[in-house]
């Protein structure tokens, strides 16, 4: 498994990545809803419980609110992306710290797709490829249509087995 930071490396191409299904920035958008919620409270209830305590730290709540819920998913979602062909998945992300993870597939050890409950909701999934070692020894692909993390996950299965025999 090869790991390279952004900062540090010669600059990834990625006209041949494919991004995360959209429907992945909704997922996003809605936990981002769910995060907000707190911050919501901790900024109003002040407000509301302090006498002469003004409403004023609302003001950067609801810019956080706004950012947590619109900007921080498109961002998160643009930031990712995949390949998988010569016998190798390809793993990008990242927006400050820029990852390029590859995994050639005679060091996976088995692979799993998986489904919380926001993702079966949207039918999309999560490929994660388990390989040899301790370090790293995870790549998740989150943001994937179920039927395509299935049928990479079945991709990278057929070249293991090509490769045992």
């Amino acid at each position: 498994m090869e790991h390279t930071d952004a900062l540090q490396a010669a600059p990834v191409e990625e006209t041949d990545l494919r991004q995360l299904d959209p429907r992945y920035r909704t997922v996003l958008r809605i936990v981002g809803t769910i995060w907000s919620i707190p911050v919501l409270i901790v900024a109003t209830v002040p407000g509301i419980a302090i006498e002469n305590w003004s409403l004023y730290a609302l003001v950067p709540a609801l810019v956080t609110v706004a950012l947590l819920i619109f900007r921080f998913p498109s961002r998160r979602w643009s930031a990712r992306g995949y390949s998988l062909e010569d016998e190798r998945l390809r793993v990008v992300r990242g927006i400050m710290f820029r990852f390029d993870t590859v995994v050639p597939f005679g060091r996976v050890q088995h692979i799993d797709v998986g489904q919380g409950p926001l993702e079966r909701a949207f039918d999309l999934a999560t490929l994660t490829v388990h390989t040899a070692g301790t370090h790293n020894s995870s790549v998740a692909l989150p943001g994937l249509a179920h039927e395509d993390a299935l049928a990479m996950r079945e991709t990278i299965r057929a070249a293991i087995r090509r490769d045992t025999l």
